[in-house]
């Protein structure tokens, strides 16, 4: 059987949130984004809550709000790039779901977020420097939770979609073959 929930982890600007909407568009299931859902619920911005709680008490609201999202039905979910720090938020995600793993080099992610000033841990004199740190801790992280990995790189936003729609076929035709083992 396979598990309900498709969740997508990344490095902020691998692509979650634009393909976490259209794919959800294409399954006809709800769309949801942790960082959007962390920021409703508090009514604060994100570099306002790492100014204030700072990492950990972002940490820790995130954590909540994986938990509760994770255990809803029929819905594609974006993390935030950091979900994948805490033990909890890995296994609520593998448990719950199919985990998604969108990756991009660190060039194409300094592309994609160079104008976001909505990312405070890039508001450094160095981004590059701290994308390949955060890369470094955690690519280990995405890929020992990830059910699939997929490069996003130099890729149109359906050619990813198309190939998280093939790989989540094979996936339930494996899961099927397993129910009748």
């Amino acid at each position: 059987m396979l598990r309900d929930g498709l969740f997508l982890v990344g490095p902020m600007g691998a692509g979650k949130t634009t393909i976490g909407r259209q794919l959800a568009n294409v399954l006809h299931r709800e769309f949801k984004d942790s960082d959007h859902e962390i920021v409703r619920r508090t009514g604060a911005s994100i570099p306002l809550i790492f100014d204030i709680e700072g990492e950990e008490g972002f940490r820790r609201r995130e954590s909540e709000v994986i938990a509760d999202l994770s255990a809803e039905k029929n819905l594609v979910l974006a993390t935030g790039g950091g979900a994948v720090l805490r033990e909890e938020n890995r296994r609520h995600l593998r448990e719950r779901g199919v985990v998604i793993y969108l990756f991009a080099s660190i060039d194409q992610l300094l592309k994609r977020t160079s104008r976001d000033r909505n990312r405070p841990l890039l508001q450094t004199a160095d981004p590059r420097g701290t994308l390949e740190e955060l890369m470094r801790v955690r690519d280990p992280l995405y890929r020992e939770t990830a059910d699939m990995v997929l490069y996003t790189d130099d890729r149109s936003v359906r050619s990813v979609i198309k190939e998280i729609l093939i790989r989540l076929d094979e996936l339930a035709a494996e899961s099927e073959r397993a129910d009748k083992a």
